[in-house]
């Protein structure tokens, strides 16, 4: 048998590229959550797949961009520039067919000391092999020391060619964690992130980007978890969106995230949330301390 392998591997990319999508299949549970809105990840999240001979670490980050400017967006990018620092493996998702000047901003904060993997994501959406053979050609063109390797997430398509790409370059070590983890989040982040997620999608795009969400008690009670969060906006107008009329709105976004708890956690789950105004969090550098993106 060939000698165990361990490593970190940073999955990287512009927004919406199914960064997330991709870790949530390659671990094979829902760990990072997903929603059409841009930049629906905002924390560093390690997803961990152990085989006989490998240990997988992957590290979910933020969809990495340059176009808006508060201190959200500085601390986000900042979280994609750090992960990279240490990772054995850069895995950079691109959507195949599209190559944006994001993409190349991503690749551009990847060192050339870093083995780098191309993830060529969302093939189903191309008809047919001769768009994908010319997308290919372009970035390997555009980067020849990378390894491409293309895949559907959402399907499950070409993902173990993915993990044996990904192998070549992780170091010869033990362990790092226990066979049966799945993250290195606990309970308690993993629900606000599930909750924050249920927000985005059951809001659509009339709730802005300025939303969030904090658990502000956490109790355990056998295999009954009891969970206080609030829901955090901007202004007024966005918590009567929140919670829309006669409560149906926030009810729904409670009850969806209520149930994907359960399944996650594996017990049932009493959640009460409410919603508060904050204005101007996303640039205030405190409230982004207390909503966990550390030091700014």
């Amino acid at each position: 048998m060939s000698a165990f392998r361990c490593g970190t591997v940073a999955i990287v990319g512009r927004p919406n590229v199914g960064k997330s999508t991709l870790l949530n299949k390659l671990v094979g549970q829902k760990l990072s959550i997903t929603s059409r809105k841009p930049q629906t990840t905002r924390y560093r999240l390690n997803g961990i797949l152990t085989k006989l001979d490998t240990q997988y670490i992957f590290v979910d980050t933020p969809g990495f961009q340059m176009r808006h400017k508060s201190a959200l967006n500085r601390a986000m990018n900042r979280t994609v520039t750090d992960s990279l620092r240490d990772m054995d493996v850069a895995l950079l998702v691109l959507e195949a067919g599209q190559l944006e000047k994001e993409d190349r901003d991503a690749l551009a904060i990847i060192s050339a000391e870093t083995p780098l993997v191309i993830a060529i994501n969302k093939i189903d959406k191309l008809a047919g092999n001769g768009p994908l053979l010319d997308f290919l050609k372009m970035v390997a063109a555009l980067c020849p020391r990378a390894e491409l390797v293309p895949v559907s997430a959402r399907l499950g398509k070409n993902l173990p060619e993915l993990l044996k790409t990904i192998r070549t370059h992780l170091p010869e070590q033990s362990a790092i964690y226990a066979a049966d983890d799945l993250t290195d989040r606990n309970e308690r982040f993993l629900a606000a992130e599930l909750l924050r997620e249920k927000l985005f999608r059951l809001t659509g795009d009339e709730l802005p980007y300025g939303s969030s969400v904090t658990i502000e008690k956490f109790e355990e009670e056998g295999q009954m978890r009891r969970i206080h969060a609030a829901i955090i906006v901007d202004k007024d107008s966005h918590k009567a969106m929140v919670i829309g009329q006669k409560g149906l709105k926030l009810k729904e976004i409670a009850t969806a995230a209520r149930i994907d708890m359960e399944k996650l956690f594996g017990g049932k789950v009493f959640l009460q949330v409410w919603v508060k105004v904050k204005s101007g969090w996303t640039d205030d550098e405190r409230s982004l301390r207390t909503l966990g993106f550390g030091d700014l």
